[in-house]
Parts: C-alpha cells; structure tokens; sequence
C-alpha cells in the first residue's frame, strides 16, 4: 500500500514537473515551435513518458494554461493580505515591472499565448487563454469596487490592457524600460483615482 501511494506521489510530481515545464517554454518559444520533447527535456522526464500524462501537445497546452491560471490565484492571494484595494493593485503592477527583463524578451505569458491560439481555426484553446485573463480582470474589478469607485469594470480593462500594451511594446522593442515607465505611470494613475477627476461612488456633485 505504501508503494503504491509512492508511485501515485511519484507521478503527480513529474506530471507538475511537465506542466510547469510546459509553462515556461511555450512562452518562451510559442506553441508552434515547442515539440514535446522540448518539453520533456526541460522536465528531466524521458520523451516516451510524455505520452503517458498528456496525450497530444494541446493537451500540455491546456495543462500550461491551468498552470498559468493556478499561478495568477496563488499570486492575488498572496496580495490580498496587502493593507488596501489601491495598494493591492499597486503591488501587482509592481509585480509586472519586476519582471520586465523577461517580459522584453518573451512577452507577457498569458497575453503572448492567447494571441497565438486565437488565431487557429479551433479557437477553444483561445477561450481557455482568454479565461485566465477574465481571472485578472474579475480580481482588479473587485479591489476597484472595494475601493467604491465608479465603473469597476472599465477600470480594470484599463489596467490590464495597459499591461497588455506595454509588454506587447516591451517585446516587440526588446526594450525591458517600457514596462518601468508605463509601469510608473500606471501607479501614479491608480494614485489619482478617486482624488482627481474620478469621484468615489456615491459622491454626489451639485448640478449647475
């Protein structure tokens, strides 16, 4: 019986061993250019056992999504136990700019994957890459409506597109400065909110 439960924990690990790995190198080389067995060899799993836990290489992918997908709650969980909403989102844009130096090189490891599913013809891998980034934006609403701003919504779609863009620009630039200086003003802009010309809800102006 304990052998049996060794095996179990023996292939639950090089499973996450696999998907983890899957996660790096579809971002850093794309999914058309990955083949399993890069992804083998950057597990240290032999190329044979691949089959054993993913199938075809779009089953990696989808693995590598829920790997990106499980990282991203991990993270705003972590950050939930920042003081406030505003420095909650502070500290993830912080987070961004951190990690500019791979962002130029690779791009944004969300953003990077479902621009290139979005593109085939079956497009459900797409949506699930689609899903993660809903994640980000659900979690970012919710700290601007804790916040009592108006327009949550909007607001995190202006987040996260900014983030979008500047690792979209950082990548194609090569350029790691563009996340520091979007980044900058990404946080003076979460600073302003609320204090000048963007009203906390339920603040009433006196019509003219």
């Amino acid at each position: 019986m304990t052998n049996s439960a060794d095996r179990r924990a023996q292939a639950s690990a090089k499973r996450q061993r696999l998907t983890a790995a899957a996660a790096r190198v579809l971002h850093e080389q794309g999914v058309e250019r990955t083949t399993l067995a890069d992804i083998a060899r950057a597990a240290g799993v032999p190329a044979g056992n691949v089959y054993y836990y993913f199938k075809t290489k779009d089953d990696l992918v989808r693995a590598a999504l829920a790997e990106h997908g499980a990282r991203l709650d991990e993270f705003t969980g972590r950050l939930e136990r920042a003081a406030g909403p505003r420095d909650r989102l502070k500290a993830l844009v912080e987070s961004w700019i951190g990690e500019r130096d791979v962002i130029a090189r690779h791009g944004c490891p969300t953003g990077t994957l479902a621009a290139e599913l979005g593109k085939r013809a079956d497009d459900a891998l797409g949506t699930e890459a689609g899903a993660v980034l809903r994640r980000l934006l659900d979690w970012a609403a919710g700290q601007f409506r804790e916040l009592g701003l108006p327009g949550p919504e909007d607001l995190a779609l202006t987040l996260v597109s900014g983030y979008q863009g500047m690792s979209l620009m950082a990548h194609a630039l090569r350029d790691p400065d563009v996340m520091t200086r979007e980044g900058a003003r990404l946080l003076r802009w979460l600073d302003s909110l609320g204090t000048q010309g963007a009203p906390v809800a339920g603040s009433s102006r006196r019509s003219s």
